[in-house]
């Protein structure tokens, strides 16, 4: 069992930063992918970016150059790095640990970005 407790989203102005957090906690050494994805109105959940026990990081396209997840072993925590943010990311960001037992994956409770133009 893993759990992950989302923090850092909030109401922020276009071209504004915002640092989402992500803290697991439970069977860590389980883990073997970290990401984050979002869900806006009426639309469906995509990924955002995601970070693997390799290093190795992904980004979607839209946020590739503006956002960066990365990682603190220590802290058992992820982060998602915004900047340059757009009204288009407004929306419900998750957090997702995969294992590496096949289709086991976690998800937080989601935290809201709002971006206004």
């Amino acid at each position: 069992q893993v759990n992950l407790v989302e923090s850092g989203g909030g109401l922020v102005q276009a071209g504004g930063s915002l640092r989402l957090s992500c803290a697991a906690s439970g069977s860590i050494f389980s883990i073997s992918a970290m990401g984050w994805y979002r869900q806006a109105p009426g639309k469906q959940r995509e990924l955002v970016a995601a970070i693997h026990s390799d290093g190795i990081r992904n980004y979607a396209t839209s946020v590739k150059d503006r956002f960066t997840i990365s990682r603190d072993n220590a802290e058992n925590t992820v982060y998602l790095q915004m900047n340059s943010l757009k009204p288009e990311d407004t929306a419900v960001y998750y957090c997702n640990a995969e294992t590496y037992r096949p289709g086991e994956d976690y998800w937080g409770e989601g935290t809201l970005v709002t971006v206004s133009s």
